[in-house]
């Protein structure tokens, strides 16, 4: 590429990338403003609970309706990222808003990471025809959109951009989308937080122990739990999305059904623990030994929500199997609990989503730098023994990943733990 090539090429990623900043990071801004209200308001009013196949009813009809191709969710980025055959409708902007909003409203158990990156991959894509850009051009603002999308609903702007680089690009990454990626995330974060004004969660990890041979090897079977718990988290939300298919050939009748079962379970457990986004307990299992149960708890709620076809996200569910597995192990462990609720933070969102390298760099961003050769290990090993487990079913594992050695030592590990289906 010679220099007048590299110049074009910053100034229109310059450009391009501010635009869908700007759009992502406005629209995660407005949605996590109507998200803390909408949790707000469920918390204050538990009645409204008994609402939830109702609002079901409004997700699934307006999705089966209006959706088209929608409904995939984030497997069609991907889908789109590998084929490139057509737009991703702005449509899915307002009906993954509007659905999401009615699921943490009425009671089910779901994220916001989904939302964020399918807003911001919709509204990026939009760009596409006005700027008539090419399908490789394409395909960087759709990692473009991604990564404002994560950077600004968390906070987080070089995990953000890390994790669209990685998991968009799982087979080979394309230096071309490096700096789109970044410009956009640190914009959009900037958007969401500065200009808009929106806070994120805190979470503290005071103490990092030395880093002696016994206590990195300790991270081992640790990295193992998070690993074989995303494996189950990954398999639980296909199994039952395959079974609300298989019994329920309406669609907007899945999540009336799934509303019915998931209001009835809250009910009779007089427990609102395990709905919503969670992050009350999550931040609770950085301070104080949990019930060993939870993350087997909200790992069955948010697997059934999402299944059902309530929208939403999986990563802050993720963050809750995670943090409090990492508690419960802090009684065979000796580590400390907050630092074991990081790695499990960070280390189930690793090996659900073959994402090791942002999930380290976000560790490091919301607990700090001092804990990164925990946090490393424990998303290195989580990854491995997740095998090719995903909770993104289009996400293409049937390949190497580019920057391992072909018979490395990673990948000769990768191969022992291959995905049964």
């Amino acid at each position: 590429m010679n220099v007048t090539s590299i110049f074009r090429y910053i100034i229109l990623w310059i450009v391009l990338g501010l635009m869908v900043g700007l759009l992502s990071g406005a629209a995660s801004a407005i949605f996590l403003i109507v998200l803390n209200w909408a949790t707000a308001y469920r918390e204050s009013n538990l009645w409204i609970i008994a609402l939830l196949p109702a609002a079901g009813l409004a997700i699934g009809w307006s999705y089966y309706r209006y959706g088209e191709n929608s409904v995939k969710g984030n497997n069609l980025l991907l889908d789109e990222l590998y084929k490139t055959e057509k737009p991703i409708p702005l449509r899915m902007t307002p009906l993954v808003l509007f659905g999401t909003i009615m699921t943490h409203l009425f009671g089910g158990s779901a994220g916001r990471e989904g939302t964020a990156v399918q807003m911001g991959g919709s509204l990026a894509d939009q760009l596409t025809k006005h700027f008539h850009l090419d399908s490789e051009n394409r395909r960087i603002i759709l990692i473009a959109g991604v990564a404002g999308g994560f950077a600004s609903v968390f906070g987080t702007p070089l995990a953000g951009a890390i994790f669209a680089l990685e998991w968009m690009h799982h087979r080979k990454i394309r230096w071309k989308s490096f700096f789109p990626a970044f410009w956009t995330a640190f914009v959009a974060n900037w958007v969401c937080g500065l200009l808009f004004g929106v806070g994120h969660t805190h979470y503290l990890v005071d103490f990092i122990p030395p880093h002696t041979l016994v206590n990195l090897l300790w991270i081992i079977p640790a990295g193992i739990a998070f690993g074989l718990a995303a494996r189950l988290f990954a398999q639980a939300t296909h199994f039952f999305s395959h079974q609300f298919s298989n019994y329920i050939s309406y669609p907007p009748l899945r999540p009336v059904i799934g509303g019915l079962l998931i209001a009835g379970f809250v009910y009779i457990s007089d427990n609102t623990t395990y709905i919503g986004l969670g992050i009350p307990r999550i931040v609770e299992a950085f301070e104080t030994p949990l019930p060993w149960y939870d993350w087997l708890a909200k790992t069955g709620l948010t697997s059934f929500t999402l299944g059902a076809g309530f929208k939403g996200g999986e990563v802050t569910p993720l963050f809750f199997t995670g943090a409090t597995l990492g508690n419960a192990l802090s009684t065979w462990i000796p580590l400390p609990l907050a630092l074991l609720a990081g790695m499990g933070f960070v280390g189930v969102f690793s090996g659900a989503t073959n994402t090791p390298m942002a999930c380290t760099i976000m560790g490091m961003e919301l607990f700090g730098y001092e804990s990164g050769i925990f946090l490393g290990i424990a998303c290195l090993i989580a990854y491995l023994f997740s095998g090719k487990s995903s909770i993104y079913s289009s996400q293409n594992l049937d390949k190497k990943p580019h920057f391992y050695p072909e018979e490395g030592m990673f990948t000769s590990l990768r191969n022992k733990f291959p995905k049964h289906d």
